[in-house]
């Protein structure tokens, strides 16, 4: 748990590392006037959050969702406790995969509480620019929020560039001549993209409620979370494509699996249809009746061999020429 107290004139103070709720709140009481807090927790218990619900005057319902996560993006308001649920994101190179998080971010009169989950925590970066832009910190605990969101929404760009190239590749081997068998990894990246996609889609309702008058802010914060605002956008139409160009990619494996499907069948019953003829010739001589032609011929037997090599040499020349073997 860190507590970090915040003036619109002045550097911001160091992270105080608090060891109880108890000593974070009375850092909060004991801010000076024109000042704001900034309490951050990174996989609390339920205690945790429940200690500090009173004092800061959180919902329970509220309090519900930040201890459980695995909320989808929204934002709710109770009385002058504002909270805002989103997921965060993590791409992992080794195996390529995108892991997510939960973060809920309270913002009040003159405190902020941030509540993450998983190892996607924005909370680090977004202190770290609010420490190389203090002048940001005109907007109050407004620059916090908007911090946090333009962290979280500048991965989701870094992912997305990511996930393309993913795509890019498997979309190279789906139509290279030695293709191996990519379905495996087809519908993996699917799921990928989905997951993205349910981060980012109901992300864009929020952020743009934010940008505009709507949100009753002051004049001066909205071009923050305008920019924040397009950004997402762009990053919600490139994970459309993405899906989009995705499954382009699954029909077209699937059509050349139905092709090559397709091209086995007919080599098959090209090689039946060569092996029946003998079979057929073989069969009619079999029947051991008294009065058939050729019978007592001397050359009958060498005939019928003849006639049977001829006959599957032609069929065989006739499908190599169509392009069934």
């Amino acid at each position: 748990m860190e507590c970090v107290i915040y003036r619109s004139d002045s550097v911001p103070q160091a992270p105080h590392v608090a060891e109880s709720s108890e000593s974070a709140l009375k850092r909060l009481r004991d801010a000076p006037e024109g000042s704001f807090g900034w309490i951050r927790l990174a996989d609390p218990s339920a205690q945790e959050v429940e200690a500090l619900a009173d004092e800061l005057g959180l919902h329970p319902l509220a309090v519900e969702d930040a201890v459980q996560a695995h909320q989808r993006p929204k934002r709710e308001r109770y009385d002058e406790v504002l909270s805002v649920s989103l997921k965060t994101l993590r791409y992992v190179e080794e195996t390529s995969q995108i892991e997510s998080g939960d973060a809920m971010i309270f913002l009040g009169p003159r405190f902020v509480l941030t509540v993450c989950h998983g190892q996607a925590d924005p909370a680090t970066e977004a202190a770290e620019r609010l420490a190389r832009d203090p002048a940001l910190l005109a907007l109050g605990p407004l620059a916090v929020l908007h911090a946090v969101l333009d962290v979280t929404v500048d991965t989701y760009t870094v992912i997305a560039a990511a996930v393309r190239d993913d795509l890019t590749d498997l979309e190279r081997r789906v139509f290279s001549p030695g293709r191996g068998e990519v379905i495996e990894e087809v519908y993996s990246l699917k799921r990928e993209v989905l997951e993205f996609r349910d981060a980012v889609q109901p992300l864009v309702p929020v952020v743009q409620e934010f940008a505009g008058p709507r949100s009753g802010w002051p004049e001066e914060a909205l071009p923050y979370f305008r920019d924040v605002a397009d950004h997402v956008h762009r990053t919600d139409t490139e994970v459309r494509s993405l899906d989009e160009l995705l499954n382009s990619v699954l029909d077209a494996h699937l059509a050349q699996v139905g092709a090559r499907q397709n091209d086995d069948m007919r080599t098959i019953s090209a090689w039946a249809a060569i092996f029946a003829l003998p079979t057929l010739i073989a069969g009619v001589y079999g029947m051991n009746f008294a009065h058939m032609p050729e019978l007592q011929w001397t050359y009958g037997y060498p005939a019928a061999i003849a006639l049977m090599v001829g006959a599957c040499t032609a069929l065989h020349r006739v499908f190599r020429r169509n392009g069934w073997l």
